[in-house]
């Protein structure tokens, strides 16, 4: 068994534009397993068939290829002639050689010129299974799925599917901006729209030197764990203690919240559209904290001029959780660290905060001339997947 079937869900319903998401697809998936001994990538009729050269490692392929988006499932699979004999000879050569509970056989004739209907054909390898080996046919929780498809002049056989990430290719929606902090919430946020086609810049604000390095340190670890996803990054580290602390000087203690969340839009904006995204992104979940009621989103969205997006708003903290899980990202992420949200944090922050007394407060900072300022010691690095990260740059870009 030299091959691999991959298939895909959403991509079949997109009509006449299927050729161009396709096309991006293949190629997500040759950049995912470069350096895997992987030769060619085929689109035979509703699925991508990746074939494997002697060398190839099957565990690494099979972890790289469950995170590329678009992929709804995979097998490892053989290639067989369309003869049922010849079906048969080739499942029994592959069969695991461990014994197995429980059995069905999955057929799909994708061609339906193809003579014999698909309940004959499983069938007649069902019962060739069952006498060379006396398994057990269960057709409802089979602790195996042997699948055959069954297409235009071949047709391919694999046991057992493996989950891959669903979605859209990246690459096929656009640009989006980010703002990663070292939490549980935003690197999901950035992950979900990652897997809707879009490609994430992401941009982190810290407050070194007055706090530690260590949510640096996170949101690089978080950086490389997205790029397994995305394949290249770029991350933007703002410095943003020094502007904090001019807020704290001008704006009441209960406005500060928000009044940082509104500086963090503006720069993350210039950084968008730097980038050529055409929305922002957070990890806001309603309610959850003082900066995420509704009163206080809308006063924050009214900073930008672009879209803000906020994938997670509906969802719970367990529904959260479990996605960090499921990417990776869980357990860096409640590693304790000093992020520029416990730094000049009022004990009282406003929940309810209005437009008008926002932007009366606002008229003491020089907005524009700090937003200037973040921008330019803005640091830059980029992450590659399967290549080392480094940084690119240092100023505003």
């Amino acid at each position: 068994m030299n091959r691999v079937i991959a298939h895909y869900q959403e991509l079949a319903l997109k009509g006449k534009n299927r050729p161009w998401f396709l096309r991006r697809l293949v190629r997500n998936v040759r950049a995912a397993l470069a350096g895997l001994d992987i030769g060619d990538v085929r689109t035979p009729m509703g699925r991508l068939e990746i074939v494997l050269r002697s060398d190839a490692a099957w565990n690494e392929v099979s972890e790289r290829l469950a995170r590329v988006f678009g992929v709804a499932n995979f097998a490892m699979a053989g290639r067989t002639t369309l003869d049922v004999q010849a079906m048969g000879d080739a499942i029994l050569r592959d069969l695991p050689t461990e014994q197995v509970a429980s059995f069905r056989m999955a057929v799909r004739r994708a061609d339906k010129r193809f003579p014999i209907p698909s309940p004959d054909v499983e069938r007649a390898l069902g019962t060739r299974v069952v006498g060379a080996r006396g398994w057990k046919v269960d057709l409802d929780r089979p602790a195996m799925v042997i699948g055959v498809e069954i297409l235009p002049g071949e047709a391919f056989y694999h046991f057992g599917k493996i989950r891959g990430s669903g979605g859209l290719p990246t690459g096929t929606a656009g640009r989006v901006a980010v703002l990663l902090s070292g939490g549980i919430d935003s690197p999901v946020a950035a992950w979900r729209m990652m897997r809707r086609g879009s490609v994430a810049t992401l941009v982190h604000f810290h407050s070194y030197p007055f706090l530690s390095r260590t949510s640096q340190e996170k949101v690089r670890e978080l950086a490389r764990v997205l790029t397994r996803y995305q394949l290249h990054t770029r991350l933007h580290l703002v410095p943003f203690g020094e502007l904090q602390r001019e807020i704290t000087v001008s704006i009441p203690g209960s406005l500060r919240v928000v009044v940082y969340r509104r500086m963090m839009v503006r720069i993350a904006e210039r950084i968008a559209r730097r980038a050529h995204a055409q929305a922002l992104v957070t990890g806001d979940v309603i309610g959850q904290v003082a900066s995420q009621t509704l009163e206080n989103i809308a006063v924050i969205e009214a900073a930008a001029s672009i879209p803000i997006f906020r994938p997670l708003i509906g969802m719970d903290k367990e529904e959260i959780i479990a996605d960090a899980r499921r990417l990776g990202t869980y357990a860096i992420s409640i590693v304790p660290d000093e992020d520029c949200c416990t730094l000049f944090t009022p004990r009282h922050p406003a929940t309810q905060a209005r437009s008008g007394e926002i932007e009366e407060a606002e008229r003491s900072l020089a907005v524009a001339e700090l937003v200037e300022r973040a921008l330019a010691e803005t640091a830059v690095e980029r992450f590659d997947f399967p290549v080392v990260p480094s940084a690119i740059a240092v100023g505003p870009h």
